[in-house]
């Protein structure tokens, strides 16, 4: 795959609308607008819930950025992330049948971003927010998910927490340690480290065990740290080797080749080490392999075994979400996927230390994270409808894509 063969792939349509009602005639055109659409325009005026059975609110998700933190290329602009985010959009579409469109909002002041998306959200289902630097994304999200009656979830922190937590618990099912006893290091203290450090602790990790570093260093007290990195200070000052002597665990989401041979030395028997800095992770796949052979290794790239892809979660964490028409995307419906994700793997034939994560082509993805995600949503209260489990379980496995 090389340069010329990639801007040709992007050079053609990728995305586009389909037209799923039959429009053939003046009587399909009467139904489809004047004078028939009248007749659900005034049901919805009359009963506003009604939005949801008569147009594609139901199967619709916004894709939203400002373009301050793309990929691994940073704060690249917006009109550079639209590439990005039409192909969020395509595997939206292609792993889950929902619907969805790239909105790109030139701000990056926070609370113009809030404001123009709460303007246009009433269009769609839910709203999953995109590259979006770190802090401003967590203020963003909370003011979203206060002032917004659907679905908000931003992929960065959430998708990438969920994918890893899937993968620490069947790392240790593997190696056999106890998830309260592991000693954690994270190296990333943005969106993805952050969020993943927070569902690690609702996991099982204890706090005492769990150390993070940001490009200057430890996060330590007595020091100046936004709230969210402040959450995660340790009472002294130790280098990243020190930290990592005798850990059991890697989490890196920063930049490439932060954790050296030397340092994967250090760590425990068994060590998990999730390199997931894109597109070089923290360390070369083939250095570790070859360093320690009892390492669990797990990156973000698709050409290495064990892929940390948020792909695994987003597209099924909305299926369910959209389908019982959550109100929001609580702790508890990632805790469910992150449990389904794991299951699915285990089950598989392939389980063992190089396939910790299903593959992304497992169909059983789309059935059993979406079905425990809406199963959660009814259970937490968070479902606007009520369905009945067992038929949908059914529906699910009728339209696995």
């Amino acid at each position: 795959m090389n340069k010329k063969e990639i801007l040709e792939y992007h050079e053609e349509d990728k995305i586009g609308t389909v037209i799923k009602q039959d429009l053939k005639n003046q009587g399909d055109l009467s139904l489809v607008y004047t004078p028939g659409v009248a007749v659900p325009a005034l049901e919805i005026k009359d009963n506003p819930e009604k939005v949801y059975d008569y147009t594609n609110k139901r199967n619709s998700v916004a894709v939203i950025t400002n373009g301050t933190a793309v990929l691994g290329l940073g704060n690249i602009g917006v009109l550079a992330a639209k590439p990005i985010m039409e192909g969020k959009c395509i595997l939206f579409k292609k792993f889950a049948d929902i619907d969805a469109t790239d909105i790109l909002v030139d701000s990056k002041e926070p609370k113009e971003f809030v404001k123009i998306v709460e303007k246009i959200s009433k269009t769609y289902g839910g709203i999953n927010l995109e590259d979006i630097k770190a802090p401003e994304c967590f203020e963003i999200e909370k003011a979203l998910k206060k002032c917004l009656d659907i679905p908000v979830f931003h992929d960065d922190q959430h998708g990438t927490a969920i994918v890893s937590g899937a993968a620490l618990l069947n790392a240790l099912e593997i190696n056999g340690k106890k998830i309260e006893e592991i000693k954690v290091v994270v190296v990333g203290a943005g969106a993805a480290g952050i969020a993943c450090a927070k569902l690690f602790l609702k996991l099982g990790v204890k706090k005492r065990n769990l150390v993070m570093f940001d490009s200057k260093g430890v996060i330590s007290e007595g020091k100046e740290y936004n709230k969210y990195k402040k959450e995660f200070a340790v009472g002294k000052e130790v280098s990243m080797s020190e930290a990592i002597d005798g850990v059991d665990v890697f989490l890196g989401t920063s930049v490439a080749n932060v954790l050296s041979a030397e340092m994967l030395k250090l760590m425990n028997e068994n060590p998990i080490v999730f390199a997931m800095a894109n597109p070089e992770p923290e360390i070369n796949y083939e250095l570790a392999k070859n360093t320690r052979e009892d390492v669990i290794l797990a990156t973000g790239r698709s050409d290495c075994s064990n892929q940390i892809n948020n792909v695994l979660a987003f597209p099924f964490v909305f299926r369910g979400a959209l389908d019982v028409r959550a109100k929001e995307i609580n702790e508890k419906m990632k805790i469910a996927a992150v449990h389904a994700i794991a299951k699915i793997a285990r089950e598989s034939e392939k389980f063992d230390k190089e396939h910790i994560v299903p593959d992304i082509w497992n169909k059983k993805l789309f059935s059993e994270v979406s079905f425990a995600v809406a199963k959660s949503a009814i259970e937490t209260g968070v479902a606007r409808k009520k369905i009945d489990l067992g038929e949908y379980k059914n529906f699910l496995n009728s339209k696995i894509l």
